[in-house]
């Protein structure tokens, strides 16, 4: 296979989409984030608004009460439609070349059809926290409760689309805690890591 992937699963706030965009750089990679949210908006005609938040969390914590969330008496949700386009999107993406995709279930998408490095990019709560509200702003009374919400939304997301669940460590190549670690040497790791598994093969 020649489109070598690496794909970067997170916790919030745990700095994974900046240690995503820095490695894509160290490596000379493209890196879909943004940029793959545009490419849906055109696909679709959704405002970003919904497939940034639809497109990789759930409306509830639990992938059950997902599962029965917004469809229709046959069951189709708008959301169902946008993951579909969502795949399709990602597996044209990784077939042009080499890339870094950040979240959307990309890691279980392109399980069987490109060469990946899926990372998982995780930290303490505290220090979580800290960053939403220094990073982004995020003033909720507890950015503590703010993070747990949208991780759940985001593991029940995940475990509805692709019947597995988010974080487990076991469907992953490498889990690096930013927190103890650093942004950079996160970076350099995974950066490494790609050399040695692509490069050196």
């Amino acid at each position: 296979m020649n489109n070598r992937i690496i794909t970067i699963s997170r916790e919030s706030g745990s700095g994974g989409r900046t240690i995503g965009r820095r490695t894509a750089a160290e490596l000379g990679l493209p890196c879909y984030d943004a940029e793959l949210i545009e490419k849906l908006e055109e696909a679709t005609g959704l405002s970003r608004d919904y497939i940034a938040e639809r497109g990789e969390y759930a409306a509830h914590g639990s992938w059950l009460s997902s599962a029965f969330s917004d469809r229709d008496l046959n069951g189709h949700s708008v959301q169902d439609d946008l993951w579909c386009v969502q795949r399709q999107v990602i597996l044209e993406l990784a077939g042009n070349g080499p890339c870094v995709i950040m979240g959307r279930c990309a890691d279980y998408i392109l399980q069987e059809t490109a060469d990946c490095l899926n990372v998982f990019i995780y930290s303490d709560m505290e220090k979580r926290a800290r960053r939403i509200v220094e990073q982004y702003g995020v003033r909720d009374d507890s950015p503590e409760k703010h993070l747990q919400d949208r991780d759940k939304r985001r593991a029940a997301y995940y475990q509805f689309y692709t019947g597995m669940k988010w974080g487990v460590i076991q469907n992953y190549h490498i889990a690096l805690n930013s927190g103890v670690l650093g942004i950079d040497a996160c970076v350099e790791m995974i950066a490494r890591l790609y050399d040695r598994k692509f490069c050196e093969s």
